[in-house]
């Protein structure tokens, strides 16, 4: 497990994800909800064809359901896909519905097979609004939703997430622990990821 968690660059991978936690969250969990949203996730065992629709990536994570849940990382649990909400006898449905045990709170991931558009974060806002409303029990925290797609552009996740209440973070995904060359341009420079890293354990000490 700490092999494949080293080869896969998990610790630089919670270190630079995008989320707008400082401004939505409570200060007592905005730590440990970092440490549950990576920046970039490694889906090698799904098996699928570089091209794939959105449902044969959702059904795929489904039939990978235990490596799946170990990719995203620990204390995630599964509660649905294609779960349904109802909002003036209208129907909407999440693509995966989870729960975070140690953040006790839902966990809503939208998939995505393209490039990070900005009005998915409204979309997002939208299903934990109602997760919120109608399917939050009392005792536990905000939802948070994840938007996984295949790309983003990095500076519009920034500005998309500037804005609102709701806390949400984005992440790609990958089905090969090899980068395409077209890629390499859009990821942080060694300089930025040696610096999160020193920032990181300067905070500790």
């Amino acid at each position: 497990m700490l092999t494949h968690q080293i080869e896969n660059k998990t610790f630089e991978s919670y270190l630079l994800n995008q989320t707008n936690f400082e401004t939505t969250l409570p200060a007592a969990i905005q730590n440990q909800a970092h440490l549950a949203i990576k920046d970039e996730y490694t889906f090698n065992f799904l098996n699928l064809d570089n091209e794939h629709s959105e449902c044969e990536l959702e059904q795929s994570l489904i039939k990978n359901i235990r490596a799946f849940l170990l990719e995203l990382g620990h204390n995630y649990t599964f509660v649905g896909n294609q779960y349904k909400v109802s909002v003036s006898d209208k129907e909407y449905f999440i693509d995966l519905l989870l729960y975070h045990r140690k953040l006790q709170c839902l966990i809503a991931i939208e998939l995505k097979i393209g490039e990070f558009l900005p009005e998915y974060k409204g979309k997002m806002e939208f299903y934990l609004s109602i997760l919120n409303d109608t399917v939050k029990l009392p005792h536990e925290n905000e939802a948070i939703g994840i938007i996984i797609c295949k790309s983003k552009d990095r500076t519009i996740v920034e500005y998309s997430l500037k804005t609102g209440n709701m806390p949400i973070g984005v992440a790609t995904y990958n089905t090969s622990t090899l980068l395409p060359k077209e890629y390499e341009q859009l990821l942080p420079s060694s300089a930025d990821i040696a610096n999160k890293i020193n920032n990181y354990f300067e905070i500790k000490e």
